[in-house]
């Protein structure tokens, strides 16, 4: 079993600090998006790099739609920069409309979950990287550029759990090196 973590991944809520700032009160989602609230979001502490609900949907498009996880050997989360915990369940198909998924994205981090059909498709949990990483399985493996060369081949495992930043550019803002078995660069 594969367990991808999206760590520190820039999706949130739009802040009050700027909600009322003219290029955010004209759109309809409450989903923060640089491409759209750029001007606002200058006044945010480490507003460079918030705001990336994109890198989120093209994530989870991809691994969604993975062999990996078609045979059932994926389970995918997404860890927020304010400690959310996204769960997302094996059988959700993510929408690939950008728009529609900045509103389910809105719609789980006001209710805390997507139900469809009696189903839970997302949860969000109020939870930090660390409490997720102790409930999984399996050697954890950082994915950094600090990291010591090596490919997916060499250490890939039964159980393994894959930590990826899902932030534009830095360093993670989680203590997340303390947290992993092993860092490791693949490019």
């Amino acid at each position: 079993m594969m367990h991808l973590v999206l760590a520190d991944s820039e999706l949130e809520l739009i802040p009050e600090k700027i909600a009322g700032h003219p290029s955010v009160r004209g759109y309809r989602s409450r989903i923060l998006d640089s491409s759209l609230h750029h001007n606002a979001m200058k006044s945010l502490e480490d507003g460079y790099r918030r705001g990336r609900p994109d890198i989120v949907h093209i994530s989870l498009l991809v691994a969604m739609e993975s062999i990996l996880n078609r045979e059932g050997m994926l389970r995918v989360y997404v860890h927020t920069r304010g400690d959310t915990v996204i769960y997302i369940n094996p059988e959700t198909r993510i929408i690939k409309n950008y728009g529609r998924f900045k509103g389910l994205m809105q719609q789980l981090l006001e209710r805390g979950r997507v139900p469809s059909n009696g189903e839970i498709l997302m949860e969000a949990r109020n939870e930090t990287l660390a409490q997720l990483l102790e409930k999984l399985d399996g050697r954890k493996i950082l994915f950094s550029p600090e990291g010591k060369r090596g490919s997916t081949g060499e250490i890939m495992e039964e159980d393994v759990v894959c930590i990826i930043g899902g932030f534009p550019h830095g360093d993670f803002l989680s203590p997340v090196y303390d947290m992993a078995d092993e860092v490791v660069s693949i490019y």
